[in-house]
């Protein structure tokens, strides 16, 4: 398996049922319909994934899950972040053996650590990882970024590979694009993000919109990391509606209610998220209606 994480990939959705049990049997549908829509790689237990809500006993199962229905054909980035420097090298020794083939590891949250603290964090995390780290920056979720010259830095490790930036800062983005090591992947980390950040020079998405698109998603990170600007445009706009529909309310909530329209899992997310606001459900309806000639036959109309 590959170290280099490129184009478009996925963060999963964890379906639950009613009863808030994980439903294994939806889990493993929407990785099937991932792996036939071509998607790059898969990122299970994320922020998307609900891991804050979830036990390390249910981390492991949802990763062994992805791991053996992709059965080798894509790369199973498990997210294995937390805010307790000996407690996050535990639990990605436990998703090792799950099945993973790279670790994601985000900045931690609440306790803000100085950047001298996240190299010393992420240093450690990388010695102990027997895979590739992938970073993860979303200081709209960790109230902690971490500056390009600290990614930068951290970059210089053999064993950390890349970046999903989601600070939206376009300077400091363009910063670590200019000043990156070769092979350090940067990803966006908002699906608003891909077209601009391919343009410079990028290296494609963790996605939350290719959940429910995952075929369109990834013509349009393809698009436009191989500079067929007209048709990525032409792609964004399309989407530009869904994407701004996942986040009408936190994510994950809107994806699974867009999920739940198409057939393909229930809407359920876990306490301390609720149900959506059922104003909000016409958005996800009309945005999915819009991008009804983007979905596959197998995925669904609205």
């Amino acid at each position: 398996m590959s170290r280099a994480l490129l184009g478009c990939g996925t963060a999963l959705v964890t379906p639950f049922r009613s009863d808030g049990a994980l439903d294994e049997a939806a889990l493993a549908a929407l990785v099937r319909r991932q792996v036939s829509a071509g998607v790059g790689f898969l990122v299970p237990c994320g922020s998307t994934g609900e891991a804050a809500t979830m036990g390390l006993d249910e981390q492991v199962r949802v990763v062994a899950l992805v791991a053996e229905v992709v059965d080798g054909r894509l790369p199973v980035v498990a997210g294995a972040g937390g805010n307790d420097t000996r407690a996050v090298v535990a639990k990605g020794r436990a998703l090792v053996d799950a099945g993973a083939t790279h670790l994601m590891h985000v900045v931690p949250m609440y306790n803000r650590p100085q950047q001298r603290g996240l190299v010393q964090h992420f240093t450690r995390v990388a010695d102990a990882s027997p895979l590739p780290v992938l970073l993860y920056n979303v200081p709209g979720r960790t109230a902690c970024n971490m500056r390009a010259d600290t990614t930068l830095e951290l970059a210089e490790h053999p064993n950390i590979i890349g970046i999903k930036e989601a600070s939206g800062d376009l300077a400091q983005i363009d910063e670590l694009l200019r000043g990156r090591p070769e092979g350090f992947a940067v990803l966006a980390g908002d699906d608003a993000w891909t077209l601009p950040l391919a343009a410079l020079g990028g290296d494609g998405v963790v996605s939350v919109v290719s959940n429910v698109t995952p075929g369109a998603m990834t013509r349009l990170t393809h698009a436009a990391l191989e500079g067929h600007l007209p048709a990525a445009r032409q792609l964004h706009r399309t989407l530009a509606p869904l994407m701004q529909a996942m986040f009408v309310e936190t994510n994950p909530v809107p994806v699974k209610v867009a999920l739940s329209l198409l057939g393909l899992c229930a809407p359920d997310v876990r306490s301390p998220l609720t149900s959506i606001d059922p104003i909000h459900v016409p958005v996800l309806e009309e945005a999915l209606r819009a991008a009804d000639h983007l979905l596959d036959p197998a995925e669904g109309q609205v």
